[in-house]
């Protein structure tokens, strides 16, 4: 059983407020400042500071923050396997290029077969790797940015990311410069999104922004994006799995460009989850 006061100690992590943790745990603030006072004991380190009158996280209580989400991970596995769970329910997270167009059929297929109960969360890359860290889902399939250092993860499959258009639009099936796109309305996903991070970083590298674009649209919905390009009222940037789903859309490239990006199997260390990643295989 996880110590009680790592529960604390992440409790206050996450909301860097010894009033609000007392609060959400039903205890006395005094009694929050004690067990964060015995773990700085037990580990011979400071884990929370002051600057000012902001409460921050050490380095070391960041080393012991990812420690104590792995352990709480593990003792959840421990329970559900205690309980002889052979078809306990899954909860699997993806982003919505993978959840939405390369994984459907196979949670499909394992609903048809009644073996295990999976359930499926899609949203975007930040929130997923949140929801990850808080042991709302077990395992997380994402297409953005994240920090290995902080993650376990494994290949899921390398995507082609391309620009997509109208059947009429002048870009269609061709290799466009680089400048002639800047003079079209650009429809990108939300903040968070790891799509829309791949764009930006492909702009970075070309020293340009989205705010560079004729004009600029954000919509958190792929088939609202398609929508918006096949009434040509402007281009998108996705992975060929989305661009693949619409026969009224065309794609085109950037001369001199090619981008694929890894679509990666995220966990939390130490808390490989082969039965898990093999549902999805």
């Amino acid at each position: 059983m996880l110590d009680h006061r790592i529960q604390t100690f992440l409790t206050l992590f996450d909301v860097m407020n010894y009033r609000e943790t007392a609060e959400r745990l039903n205890m006395t603030q005094p009694a929050v400042t004690q067990h964060i006072q015995f773990l700085e004991q037990e580990y011979g380190c400071k884990l929370f500071g002051y600057n000012g009158r902001k409460l921050s996280v050490t380095e070391q209580g960041m080393v012991l923050e990812k420690f104590a989400r792995s352990a709480r991970a593990l003792e959840e596995q421990a329970r559900k396997s205690m309980k002889g769970a052979q078809k306990a329910p899954v909860t699997i997270g993806a982003t919505k290029t993978i959840g939405e167009y390369l994984i459907g059929d196979k949670l499909i297929e394992l609903e048809q077969k009644k073996d295990i109960p999976v359930s499926l969360i899609v949203d975007n890359t930040e929130r997923l790797l949140q929801m990850l860290r808080h042991n709302v889902i077990e395992l997380a399939v994402i297409e953005g940015f994240f920090n290995k250092k902080d993650y376990g993860y494994r290949l899921f499959k390398q995507e082609h990311f391309v620009g997509i258009c109208s059947i009429e639009h002048p870009f269609a099936n061709r290799e466009v410069e680089f400048t002639e796109i800047l003079d079209e309305t650009i429809l990108c996903r939300e903040p968070g999104s790891g799509t829309r991070a791949v764009l930006e970083q492909f702009l970075y590298h070309h020293n340009v922004t989205l705010d560079s674009f004729s004009r600029c649209i954000c919509i958190s919905s792929f088939e609202l994006i398609k929508r918006f390009v096949r009434s040509e009222l402007g281009i998108s940037f996705v992975y060929e799995a989305v661009a693949k789903s619409d026969p009224n859309l065309a794609v085109f490239t950037i001369k001199h460009v090619k981008i694929f990006r890894e679509f990666n199997y995220v966990y939390l260390k130490d808390t490989f989850r082969e039965d898990l990643i093999s549902l999805l295989e």
